[in-house]
């Protein structure tokens, strides 16, 4: 009996002991991506079709990857393009439109796109039907100021190629054909606007970052490790990164993986491991958390009458972020339409993250930023309070704007995803807040970061491409690379605004191949006009550039 026990405590300690050394082995790989959203899942593949030898860890907070901002309920779903979104078209003090960063936005797009026909092509993606649609975009505004607009913009948007084929129109019975929910019940002596192009897409991103995520897992050299929070991220003497993380629902002992490469594509939750690496760099980034909801409806009477992101212009002294639009979504093969955002506000970075995350992040190298941040962009502070304090029937009033005929029944308010947007120390104002997304990277490139929101997913892979160039430098000089890329996104080193001919071509292909409204006619022998405003930049409050 003395025996017995003797040898099964002695298998208890062997068993122990070898579960603490498996836990304590340190794994060894090229590159780790911290987050599994969008932006991470694209990082791996670009880096597994340019380097498969390369071996890739992928770690993930929650239980599934896509299931913070990526998923298609936690975002509008637009491919953005510009082609609706009139914060991207300011009007100049001269009177003129500026088309600049339309033009920026336009062409990141398009990269995308050809990164995503290339995917479809190789069996990485499967049916594009499952991720991207085509829904046309619109702009649909009123009151005369706002019609003079519509149409200064329009016109100026000719100068480039990449916006053929939109139409405008300030006859009631014409928009009334484009979207009749917009226009049934509304008084037909209001005077109205709209922009319309058939080349718009609906985009589902959760889809794309879960078949992105499923195909590296089917390669050898990739490995996903699901709720798996990072606890601390630490420089080795050698130049690499040791990630230490846990298994937050089995309640493991930490686990470390040094790491060539560290690339944190976590949303919201960048900015705390960009912090806790200690680099340098991250010291100049503060962040503004700002959430979203929407009215959705699924009813199938009012979803099959409205095809259309329809864009409009932000009310007179409310910021430009709070643009409303009234669009048609493709969410797992159901249509939906959803009207928003209204704006919501909680001091979380992530939907599914902490109420500190925001005092977390702030410290003696941010602060000051977000002091100035606080009082220079203050009508944003109004517009957010104002926000909070609507009501439902403020919501369906804003609602019937746009759809004059709208039922309360119908519909429901739905909590989106949170945004996060950057707050950057600046040396005339202190701190400004930016627009969009920026890379943060330490100075060797052993590790990168993705901070801020709009228009984010949309270019996806142009901005994995931008980081791919800062952090790899010579890897991308490399001739193999080189032809990799351009193989990959044929319109790699063109600006495509210049170039009506590559503008054609390389529409026609991914309408193709992403099963898309083939795109109009271009007119090769005109060349395109100069109006894109490019110059010094304009000043002005950064809300001006926000959205939601």
């Amino acid at each position: 009996m003395l025996k017995t026990i003797r040898a099964v405590l002695l298998g208890l300690v062997l068993s122990v002991t070898a579960l603490s050394a498996q836990a304590g082995e340190t794994k060894k790989v090229d590159v780790l991506l911290v987050g599994g959203g969008i932006m991470s899942s694209t990082l791996g593949v670009w880096l597994h079709e340019l380097q498969p030898d390369w071996s890739m860890i992928m770690i993930e907070r929650l239980d599934g990857v896509a299931k913070e901002s990526s998923n298609g309920w936690n975002n509008a779903g637009t491919g953005h393009s510009a082609l609706a979104e009139l914060n991207y078209t300011p009007e100049k003090p001269d009177g003129t439109i500026d088309i600049s960063k339309a033009v920026e936005i336009n062409e990141a797009f398009q990269v995308s796109r050809q990164f995503w026909a290339w995917q479809v092509r190789n069996d990485v993606l499967k049916n594009p039907r499952s991720f991207i649609n085509s829904t046309p975009h619109m702009s649909f505004v009123w009151g005369d100021d706002n019609v003079r607009f519509l149409r200064k913009r329009y016109d100026a948007l000719q100068a480039s190629p990449l916006f053929r084929g939109m139409k405008y129109s300030d006859d009631f019975d014409q928009i009334k054909q484009w979207v009749p929910l917009m226009m049934e019940g509304r008084d037909p002596k209001q005077k109205v606007a709209a922009t319309w192009s058939p080349v718009g897409t609906d985009m589902n991103f959760g889809e794309i970052t879960r078949q992105f995520v499923g195909y590296l897992q089917s390669q050898p050299n990739f490995n996903l490790s699901l709720s798996s929070e990072v606890r601390s991220i630490k420089r080795n003497a050698d130049g690499t990164w040791r990630v230490s993380y846990v298994k937050t629902q089995t309640g493991d002992s930490e686990q470390d993986v040094d790491a060539k490469f560290v690339f944190i594509g976590a949303g919201g939750g960048a900015l705390h491991l960009l912090q806790a690496s200690g680099i340098p760099e991250a010291r100049d980034y503060g962040a503004f958390p700002v959430g979203g909801s929407f009215l959705v409806t699924e009813n199938p009477e009012i979803v099959s009458r409205h095809l259309a992101k329809a864009y409009g212009k932000a009310s007179v002294g409310s910021p430009p972020m709070s643009v409303p639009h009234l669009d048609t979504r493709i969410i797992d093969g159901k249509k939906i339409i959803l009207f928003g955002p209204f704006a919501t506000f909680s001091t979380r970075f992530l939907k599914n993250g902490s109420y500190f995350d925001l005092l977390s992040s702030t410290n003696v190298h941010n602060v000051v930023p977000m002091v100035h941040v606080g009082i220079d962009e203050f009508p944003l502070v109004e517009y957010l309070a104002g926000q909070l304090m609507l009501s439902d029937d403020d919501r369906f009033n804003a609602l019937k704007e746009y759809f004059p005929q709208a039922r309360k029944e119908d519909w429901r308010l739905w909590q989106a995803g949170q945004r996060v947007q950057i707050i950057k120390r600046d040396g005339a104002k202190g701190g400004v807040l930016k627009l969009g997304t920026e890379i943060v990277s330490s100075q060797d490139g052993s590790i990168a970061g993705l901070l801020g929101a709009s228009p984010g997913a949309s270019t996806a892979a142009p901005i994995m491409l931008s980081l791919l160039e800062k952090v790899f430098k010579d890897k991308v000089a490399t001739t193999a690379w080189q032809e990799k890329i351009r193989q990959i996104v044929p319109s790699y080193g063109t600006r495509l605004n210049d170039s009506p001919a590559k503008v054609y071509q390389e529409w026609t292909y991914t309408s193709d191949v992403l099963q898309l409204t083939p795109p109009p006619q271009i007119d090769l022998s005109v060349a395109p006009r100069s109006n894109s405003g490019t110059g010094a930049p304009r000043p002005g409050k950064a809300a001006a550039d926000m959205a939601l």
